[in-house]
């Protein structure tokens, strides 16, 4: 009998991430579930997941580490021998116009969610199966720009430089590599938007709703199934309609 697929999902202690594990693992997919600061979550998550039937283990590792990014995957490959998919979740937010933007603030997020893609996808690629699937979460705001986000937006950009790219070189293996642009989801890194923000910005979304955490991981299941396989190189915007 063929071995059951293996997925990496890295910030998948909460949000997006772990949406996406759990949709991934309702898929009969074993999942390794990536986590930096909170592993008691990232336990309940990989508990959880355990109850649908498929394997699942928790692996600290702080993706803007190269370092510790090689570890993790040393720990996938001691425990499955392989990856057929990897989802680049992780990221980070620091907020502020560039005139009032420290170094540091542009050093985070440009590490977490630019160097943190790099560095666990050229960790990863020695296990990732011929057929395989690597989905970068990279985001509207990388495609618009938005005030005050000159550090998440250049960040996410280069996320969608990076797909295509990458989707190039790995075309010959049968590995595709996509990027999803999700538009307002509702997560903790947008409970702290003014309630008049949230409001104006709602009204914007023909949708006329903000996202959840599981509509993302809905198009991330599809796009890490076989069904798209000849998909490539494609940025997929999933935000109501807001971005066009």
């Amino acid at each position: 009998m063929e071995s059951r697929k293996v997925a990496l999902v890295t910030g998948a202690s909460r949000g997006i991430g772990r949406a996406i594990a759990v949709e991934l693992a309702k898929n009969k997919i074993n999942i390794v579930i990536n986590y930096n600061k909170d592993e008691k979550e990232a336990a309940n998550v990989a508990e959880g997941i355990k109850k649908l039937g498929v394997e699942s283990i928790a692996v600290k590792a702080d993706v803007s580490n190269f370092d510790e990014c090689a570890a993790m995957i040393e720990a996938v490959r001691k425990r499955f021998g392989f990856l057929d998919i990897l989802v680049n979740n992780a990221g980070a937010l620091s907020d502020k116009s560039l005139k009032n933007m420290t170094k540091e603030q542009w050093n985070l997020v440009l590490r977490t969610n630019l160097d943190g893609t790099f560095n666990v996808t050229k960790n990863a690629l020695p296990l990732i199966r011929d057929n395989g699937r690597i989905i970068n979460i990279s985001s509207i705001v990388g495609i618009s720009g938005n005030f005050g986000q000159t550090n998440y937006a250049a960040s996410k950009a280069g996320v969608m430089g990076f797909t295509k790219s990458l989707a190039k070189e790995l075309g010959k293996h049968k590995i595709t590599v996509n990027a999803v642009a999700p538009g307002f989801i509702d997560t903790e890194m947008t409970k702290n938007i003014p309630f008049i923000r949230k409001k104006i910005m709602i009204a914007m979304i023909p949708i006329g709703r903000v996202g959840l955490p599981e509509d993302v991981a809905n198009l991330v299941a599809f796009i890490a199934s076989d069904k798209s396989g000849y998909i490539t190189g494609e940025v997929i915007c999933i935000d109501g309609g807001f971005s066009f």
